[in-house]
């Protein structure tokens, strides 16, 4: 049987929402506040045959916060060469614990998650925080229950926000 292509629209809102704080400032806040993934521990359950339970352990000891930074690229790095220096860095951050609750009813659901985050030095110097509306991202796999999931990580962003003493906007504060 052959498979036929389709086409999805789903209108995303995206958040930019300034810090208030020196960008170097608030990316070190950041960071410690969401540490990079643990992937040698995760490995080591893996490799001893290990239970769903100790992941979960695993990444709560890992993420105090609710998430861990998977990746990152440095834009500034990247775009220096053309001559400018404004200060970029994007990270994947999210928390596969949670991806998996997605996952589990509808696998596109990866194609998200991890959340891409991108925080910016503005002309002021200070950070701006720029990310996709979880909720509004996963609302357009048209699954109730993922979309609920992306909800929950618009709470979650909000929390991580007022830790870092953000002023959280009214998007994520119906979470």
């Amino acid at each position: 049987m052959a498979h036929t292509a389709t086409a999805t629209k789903n209108t995303v809102t995206r958040l930019d929402i300034p810090t208030g704080r020196d960008f170097d400032e608030f990316i070190a806040a950041f960071e410690a506040a969401v540490p990079p993934f643990d992937l040698p521990r995760i490995k080591e359950i893996a490799a001893a045959g290990g239970t769903w339970d100790e992941v979960e352990r695993a990444v709560a000891e890992n993420a105090p916060n609710g998430f861990v930074v998977f990746g990152t690229v440095d834009g500034q790095v990247l775009m220096s060469i053309a001559g400018h220096r404004r200060k970029a860095i994007q990270y994947l951050m999210g928390n596969h614990v949670i991806a998996e609750r997605m996952y589990r009813h509808h696998p596109d659901a990866v194609l998200y998650a991890p959340p891409r985050v991108l925080i910016y030095e503005g002309d002021d110097g200070n950070a701006v925080f720029v990310t996709d509306q979880p909720s509004t991202v996963f609302a357009g796999l048209g699954v109730a229950a993922v979309t609920a999931v992306g909800f929950e990580l618009d709470g979650k962003f909000a929390q991580l926000l007022r830790l870092l003493g953000v002023t959280v906007p009214k998007e994520l504060e119906s979470a």
